[in-house]
């Protein structure tokens, strides 16, 4: 996409965890950023390059008077309804993940915006056994609510794809770990960075049994991957997966304990069905000449060593 950097970028979930890290990257490289998100925007949270905005893309008037303020050359669409709370909830989920992600394209599509890069997920490609490399090619078979809503939109935005000036890529992303994700159902994300530097004794829970595999990447890693299909000249693909790392809980109970003794993970007796083990991400990796910081190195920098 040939925006320059006087250009205004949408990211739908501007003040969820990885929203967060994709709208200080925007912000940071010289672009007028556009953060809208359900949640109450923070008294003096605006600033001169940042206007935030409250809205529930749920609803598509609130959602067209965003898109009337002023002209957006491209977005990032990461605001859904997450797992755990869409099985609360699922009328909510239903609302924001599969009735929101259409209204976006569909505003997208009608005010004229270049590019929609959707922030999907892994889980759209539901279990395969441990062994098992996963790529683009490979069917998609969502083992829940949350991964066949991310699956609709991708659908919905490749049908959309062929409309002349507007262009749609979806990442299918992975478990996203990082300091400040703000979990209550997945806190261990957070505390295995946040946690690093105690000085007393501290116990991270994980679900998942020892042996288990599972896709990790950084929230900084998935906002560059974000921003970096924003930015792109050209597309070959309309799917990519994220560039992640398959690690085994056992491994990384291990790392994070090594670089603090006063951490305990206590790992637990479920298996993480409804994702892939291992994934193929070459597609991406190649065509951008984009690389991850190793998630050791992360810990690292976060424990101060």
């Amino acid at each position: 996409m040939d925006a320059d950097a006087n250009s205004s970028m949408l990211v739908t979930g501007g003040r969820g965890f990885i929203g967060r890290a994709v709208v200080k990257l925007l912000q940071r490289e010289g672009y007028r950023v556009v953060s809208l998100d359900a949640s109450a925007v923070e008294s003096g949270s605006d600033c001169e390059s940042v206007r935030e905005i409250e809205c529930d893309i749920g609803n598509a008037g609130e959602l067209r008077r965003t898109f009337e303020m002023g002209p957006i050359d491209g977005i990032v669409h990461l605001a859904a309804i997450l797992p755990t709370a869409a099985q609360r909830d699922p009328g909510i989920a239903l609302r924001v993940n599969v009735e929101g992600g259409a209204h976006v394209l569909g505003m997208a599509s009608m005010f004229g915006v270049r590019r929609v890069v959707f922030g999907s997920s892994l889980s759209i490609y539901g279990t395969y056994a441990a062994d098992r490399v996963v790529s683009e090619i490979d069917r998609a078979s969502p083992e829940d609510s949350y991964g066949a809503a991310k699956l609709y939109v991708e659908l919905l935005g490749r049908s959309d794809r062929g409309r002349p000036g507007m262009e749609f890529v979806s990442l299918r992303i992975g478990r996203v770990v990082g300091p400040g994700a703000r979990s209550t159902t997945s806190a261990w994300r957070s505390e295995i960075f946040e946690f690093l530097k105690a000085n007393h004794p501290v116990e991270i829970a994980m679900p998942y049994v020892g042996a288990e595999r599972i896709l990790l990447v950084h929230v900084d890693d998935a906002a560059k991957m974000l921003v970096t299909l924003l930015r792109a000249p050209n597309l070959k693909h309309s799917l990519y997966n994220a560039a992640c790392e398959s690690t085994t809980v056992a491994e990384l109970k291990r790392e994070v304990e090594a670089l603090n003794p006063n951490i305990t993970v206590k790992v637990g007796e479920e298996y993480a069905n409804g994702n892939p083990r291992q994934v193929d991400f070459s597609r991406f990796t190649r065509e951008f000449s984009f690389a991850t910081t190793p998630m050791r190195e992360q810990l690292r920098r976060a424990a101060g060593s």
